[in-house]
């Protein structure tokens, strides 16, 4: 059974950064297509970026595209999202997710993973 575990989360102003960190164990990364969503105020479910493990593509949603970056790092079997250019939009709990099935990773439509965790937050503001 996978199992993922985020961190780096925080209080950050506006315009600063964070790298959020998704380390999994019980699976080996490079086998599943990986998401990071948030929970925001006003939104249950938001698709942030996506990272296909077959086609070797990435994904963002329009609102963090250009300030937002998925990698993965398959030595330490962690995905990270690095976030610039933070906005209080930005505020959210954040996860990350994994499927061994293709998600289709596009960056505009986000189907649901089999697996998520926890999630970290993150809050934007002065």
């Amino acid at each position: 059974q996978l199992q993922l575990a985020e961190s780096g989360g925080g209080l950050v102003r506006p315009g600063g950064s964070l790298t959020l960190s998704c380390v999994a164990s019980g699976g080996t990364l490079d086998n599943y297509d990986i998401a990071w969503f948030r929970r925001t105020p006003v939104k249950e479910r938001e698709g942030v970026s996506c990272s296909s493990a077959s086609a070797g593509t990435t994904g963002y949603a329009e609102s963090v595209k250009g300030r937002f970056t998925i990698s993965r790092d398959s030595s330490k079997n962690t995905v990270y999202l690095q976030m610039n250019s933070l906005k209080p939009e930005d505020t959210g709990v954040y996860y990350c997710a994994a499927d061994q099935e293709s998600r289709y990773c596009n960056g505009i439509v986000f189907l649901p993973y089999d697996y998520r965790g926890q999630g970290t937050q993150v809050t934007v503001s002065e």
